[in-house]
């Protein structure tokens, strides 16, 4: 026998040995089924323990009506009476019902589902599938209920303060950072709803009566836009900036700052009635046809506040296409153009206009910045300011400086500033301490100190200065007018004397200069028409008293013996005013 035979031999009772002791060593050992079958394949459990499976083929019984109950937690298996009586929904849902509990009929709680854990006490009870409201339905918990766990402290309970409040459908209001937008009838920062009682505001909706017209932009009833800007559409980029949105208001100052004890009447206020679409019609049938209706322009024109004319100015041309300044100045001459014109400028833009042309050209016209530049206010001054800047590209302050020499330019540098005190405070010990000062600086040494005059005047508030010039005549014995004229010269005095006429009686200083631009032969137009124009809305009904008082006549005769035509009727009109 060869060696191949032999080996092959050996190898072959060896695995017949190990298959057949393999075989006795599992006949000897326990079977885990509960019927001793061992041809159900499962692995065997440990020994004193069953493992839950049937004897029968493939590990089930095949007669149990139920599969057994499985430990470790695995879900049961399918049958056809799983899923509380219904056919198992595996993701198609063809029949509506399938997948539902036979309880919903009666919107009781489904059964507890026997592979699930029990529920413990803080457990949500299940959802009633067709009550799954918000807030306040049997779907969800209500608040404090036994499903939720309890608050942990300081958590603040349902309805203390603090506490979100809870809306209407159960659920409580979600807190945010921003405040709420108030509502119709909770608006603190507008005024109420009042039609027809002054204020400026719509009706209430429902409210209006089928026949009563809308409200008018510029009427009393016409609401307004907290100190914004309308886009006046006839008027540049620069007058449209010092158009305010409401007489008396905007860059435009309308309203004068006065002091509490000057006077402050005005020949044109608002006009109750007022009616831009109306004027604007107006106007243009003035304007219509073969020649100009040069009263309706003047009672319109000249009867109505600078706001007023703005207003005008934009609904002419969205009614009629045109420009009302442009038809204005081809049916107009003269000097009735130059009034009607100055008329339609909002008041800052005239006053630097008026500037630029005072210094325009060879010379200046210094009479001109005077009057300005020392009876405006503050604001008034930086508003002029403002629109020079934007009309001429050029600072007013250099180009004063530049148009200026000596103490008077330095004057003017202080009145451009716009820093004078405009309160009413009074310090009468400092008012002696100013009054010697300004002693010391003129009269009572050789030469004059022209700074100590300039930073008192320039800068101290009307009642201060007040006390000041009286206990000056206390302490000179003659008033300050008279130590001005006798120390300086020039325009420096003109200015000194125009700050302390104005602080001491500004309708008399402006009395003064009506009468000063109509005496002798002819008359200076241009300076009349500013000045009735800008103290129209301003004291002019002061001014008129004022010049009566000091020269023993009317300001209307005064115009009437200086002036004529359109021009003369503009003017008058003026000075009566509209109420």
């Amino acid at each position: 026998m060869n060696l191949k035979g032999i080996l092959s031999d050996v190898v072959s009772n060896a695995v017949k040995q190990h298959i057949s002791g393999g075989n006795q060593n599992r006949q000897q050992q326990p079977s885990g089924n509960t019927s001793g079958n061992s041809s159900g394949g499962y692995q065997p459990s440990p020994a004193g323990q069953s493992s839950g499976y049937s004897s029968g083929p493939g590990g089930y019984d095949p007669y149990a009506s139920q599969p057994p109950q499985q430990q470790g937690g695995y879900q049961p298996s399918f049958d056809n009476n799983n899923m509380y009586g219904q056919r198992p929904n595996l993701g198609f849902n063809f029949d509506q019902n399938i997948g539902y509990s036979p309880y919903d009929q009666d919107r009781g709680h489904h059964p507890p589902d026997p592979g699930y854990p029990s529920r413990g006490p803080n457990y949500p009870p299940p959802a009633d599938m067709y009550n799954q409201g918000y807030g306040g339905g049997s779907g969800y918990p209500s608040s404090g209920g036994p499903g939720y766990p309890s608050g942990g402290p300081g958590y603040p309970p349902s309805g203390a303060p603090g506490y979100p409040p809870q809306g209407p459908g159960g659920y409580g209001q979600q807190p945010s950072a921003y405040a709420p937008y108030p509502l119709d009838n909770q608006q603190p920062g507008y005024p109420p709803q009042q039609y027809g009682q002054g204020g400026p505001n719509y009706p209430p909706y429902g409210q209006q009566q089928q026949n009563q017209p809308y409200p008018q932009p510029g009427s009393q009833n016409y609401p307004s836009y907290g100190g914004g800007v309308y886009p006046t559409m006839a008027m540049d980029a620069v007058a449209q900036q010092f158009h305010g949105s409401r007489p008396g208001t905007g860059p435009g100052y309308q309203q004068p700052a006065y002091g509490p004890t000057m006077n402050a009447n005005p020949s044109l206020r608002p006009t109750p009635t007022f009616n831009a679409n109306a004027d604007a019609e107006t106007l243009r049938k003035a304007m219509k046809g073969f020649g100009t209706n040069n009263q309706k322009v003047i009672q319109v024109i000249c009867g109505r506040t600078n706001w007023e004319r703005q207003e005008i100015n934009k609904a002419f041309k969205v009614m009629y296409g045109k420009d009302l300044i442009k038809d204005l100045k081809s049916e107009l001459s003269g000097d009735f153009e130059d009034l009607i014109l100055a008329l339609m400028e909002p008041p800052a833009v005239y006053d630097a206009n008026q500037l630029h042309k005072a210094m325009a050209g060879l010379g200046t016209k210094e009479s001109v910045l005077i009057e300005i530049m020392c009876s405006r206010t503050n604001a008034q001054i930086q508003s002029i300011k403002l629109a020079y800047k934007q009309i001429y590209g050029r600072d007013l302050e250099r180009e004063l400086i530049g148009e200026t020499s000596g103490h008077f330019k330095r004057l003017l540098t202080s009145l451009c500033a716009g820093g004078r005190d405009e309160s009413s405070r009074t310090d009468p010990v400092k008012a002696n301490h100013d009054a010697r000062a300004l002693y010391r600086a003129g009269e009572q040494r050789l030469g004059t100190d022209e700074s100590t005059f300039n930073a008192i005047l320039a800068s101290q508030n009307y009642a201060q200065l007040r006390l000041v010039f009286a206990e000056y005549q206390k302490v000179s014995n003659h008033s300050i007018e008279q130590a001005i004229n006798a120390e300086f010269s020039g325009d420096i005095k003109d200015g000194l004397l125009a700050i302390v006429k104005t602080i001491k009686n500004r309708a008399a200083f402006f009395a003064e200069l009506l009468y000063n631009s109509m005496r002798g032969l002819g008359t200076r137009d241009t300076d009349l028409i500013r000045i009735v124009v800008t103290r129209a809305e301003i004291d002019l009904r002061d001014i008129r008293t004022e010049y009566q008082r000091m020269y023993k006549t009317s300001l209307e005769n005064a115009i009437a013996g200086d002036c004529s035509g359109n021009y003369k009727e503009g003017l008058i009109a003026l000075v009566k005013g509209n109420y």
